[in-house]
């Protein structure tokens, strides 16, 4: 790595860790159970929401009632999402006159959107009307987000109530995620990124005259639309001479900031954020790529101050950075090295690369190689899944990186809420090892960690990884799923793990060369976006409402501090030992295979 690439990875972290407590304080405040400046602020604009929507702000839910309000809100979400999809043709704001989507497809975007995956089988450009995009994709963007955020604030109440039978009001919670963070934090975003070019308008596409004129083969068609065949069977094609090129318009930039820091993914374009109209300059890329880390690193802060000890929300941001950063390099590096099977070959593959050379194949040329991989890693340890480069170019041991960032359940950082409510997870894990090893009763926070705790969150760690595994293998075995793979081979198995972990870690971006838009795919990709996704969300309020119901135990001489170094490095140890135990098989099938093809 050049000087520089290493100065752009140490200023993006360095602006992130300045962030966090302020983020994370004035979340603290804005679901505090105590009046503050922010929630007077706000108070007016939330009762008229809760008298609008009938809500009793002050009734407390059980966990299973909380968990049910949560099921009927993304449920009512996804119906809504389908309807404006099947229904886009014959709906306002639709410029282009796009049709409606096929049911598969409108089921898979709809559950994609939903559970904060925000896959996309389709290009937006060409697919999705104004109306769509605003009115059922970028409230879902918010809403979605504000979902995982809810469902963590709900956990942590649950180690911070004693003998009660409540974990919060989900309501209340969703409402205070959208108005008071979401939705302001997006507004700054989108005037920065609209600051920088991006697109924010109502226009129809604008068709441009070209520099130079070129040509292009296309298939002839007859009037059914069946492409017309010659004699020897073959496809009859004519050259037409392009003189133009479409634009695409649209209210790009608002949903752009949102898709970003609600670590929702998606882009508004197909080409995501590697289009310059959702990523113009070098400064949007790098706003775009701290929007992404910005509420799941200030979370941190904040589940420290509302547990009452803001050491432990350093500990967890400490285990996140501990993984996140040598793979982060990793990464880079190995993009920077080159691809390893030109390397016997009489190619340069530094010559005209940008920066310290390398694999320059899917990287943005205007960023370069250290900024694209940085981007991979920061979206797939996010639950993000925006994308400024191709996965699917990286080199194997490039690519793995982003693959296994997912696999280890984005916890490292993670989506807004549902990654530092996966990561306590595993830190229940690690304090009932720990527990085990001196041979006393775990605690965490101040309550004990039973059975049906350790259940509730070997449910939520084990989950997306069934899923993985078991899709992935459908998949291979599956004449439908194996027909949408472009690539044989292990890079071909490579792209099957990569969609199928993407889906289950509800992450969302591709390694490409996968026809995924087949009935086949959307609903084997639609199963494990869902079950991922609220699966996890159940075992996790579950267990808060087991915690919340316990009496505060004082700590004792044999109490693991969980705010330590020994406690972090045990931590992400946990992490890690499951990510490899699980997917090391998987991988050494494909990118681990592909690589060693590649050195003989």
């Amino acid at each position: 790595m050049t000087t520089f690439d290493f100065f752009q990875v140490v200023l993006y972290l360095a602006v992130l860790l300045v962030l966090v407590k302020p983020v994370g304080s004035y979340m603290a405040l804005a679901f505090s159970d105590t009046p503050n400046g922010v929630t007077r602020f706000g108070g007016g604009v939330e009762r008229v929401l809760y008298r609008l929507a009938g809500v009793d702000a002050e009734q407390q839910m059980g966990w299973r009632k909380y968990a049910l309000a949560m099921l009927l809100f993304n449920m009512a979400g996804m119906l809504a999402v389908y309807a404006l999809s099947r229904l886009q043709q014959w709906l306002p704001l639709n410029p282009q006159h796009f049709d409606a989507l096929a049911p598969d497809l409108a089921v898979n975007t709809a559950i994609s959107f939903i559970t904060n995956t925000n896959w996309q089988a389709y290009g937006g450009e060409n697919t999705m009307s104004y109306l769509t995009q605003m009115a059922g994709l970028a409230v879902q963007n918010f809403l979605s987000a504000a979902t995982g955020i809810a469902v963590l604030v709900a956990v942590v109440r649950g180690f911070t109530r004693h003998s009660a039978d409540s974990v919060g009001n989900f309501w209340v919670d969703m409402t205070r995620s959208t108005l008071y963070v979401l939705m302001p934090f997006s507004f700054v975003i989108a005037l920065l990124l609209a600051s920088q070019g991006v697109v924010q308008n109502f226009k129809a596409y604008v068709d441009v005259p070209l520099m130079q004129n070129t040509t292009a083969v296309e298939t002839v068609k007859d009037a059914a639309g069946n492409t017309v065949k010659d004699a020897a069977g073959k496809d009859v094609t004519k050259e037409s001479v392009v003189t133009t090129q479409t634009l695409p318009m649209g209210p790009a930039a608002s949903q752009i900031a949102i898709k970003h820091l609600g670590t929702n993914g998606g882009g508004f374009f197909n080409t995501n954020s590697a289009h310059p109209y959702e990523n113009p300059t070098p400064f949007s890329n790098f706003i775009e790529m701290l929007a992404i880390f910005l509420i799941p690193g200030g979370l941190c802060y904040t589940f420290g101050s509302m547990v009452g000890d803001r050491r432990q929300g350093w500990a967890i941001l400490a285990t996140m950075l501990l993984i996140f950063v040598p793979l982060a390099f990793g990464a880079i590096a190995a993009e920077q090295a080159g691809n390893p099977a030109l390397h016997g070959l009489a190619v340069d593959q530094h010559a005209s690369a940008m920066q310290a050379g390398g694999n320059m194949e899917g990287k943005e040329t205007r960023f370069g190689i250290a900024a694209t991989g940085l981007f991979a890693t920061i979206t797939t340890a996010a639950s993000c899944g925006a994308v400024n480069g191709m996965h699917d170019s990286f080199t194997p041991l490039g690519g793995l990186v982003p693959m296994w960032l997912m696999q280890l359940g984005e916890v490292i950082f993670g989506g807004v809420g549902s990654g530092l409510y996966g990561m306590l997870a595993f830190a229940v894990v690690a304090v009932f090892i720990a527990g085990l090893m001196v041979g006393r009763t775990p605690e965490y926070l101040g309550k004990k960690i039973e059975a049906h705790e350790m259940k509730m969150a070997s449910l939520a760690v084990l989950v997306p990884c069934a899923l993985v595994v078991i899709c992935t293998a459908i998949a291979v075995m599956t004449p439908a799923g194996v027909a949408a793979v472009a690539n044989p081979g292990a890079h071909g198995f490579s792209e099957i793990l990569y969609a199928v972990s993407s889906a289950s870690n509800n992450n969302g971006s591709a390694f490409a060369g996968l026809s995924a838009n087949t009935p086949f795919w959307n609903v084997l990709l639609s199963v494990c976006m869902y079950f991922s996704r609220f699966l996890l969300a159940i075992a996790m309020l579950a267990m808060a409402g087991s915690l919340a119901a316990k009496r505060h135990v004082p700590p004792s001489a044999g109490t693991l501090p969980t705010h330590t170094p020994l406690f972090v490095t045990l931590l992400a140890c946990v992490v890690i030992v499951v990510g490899a135990l699980t997917f090391l098989p998987a991988l050494a099938l494909g990118p681990i295979a592909e690589f060693l093809m590649s050195v003989r």
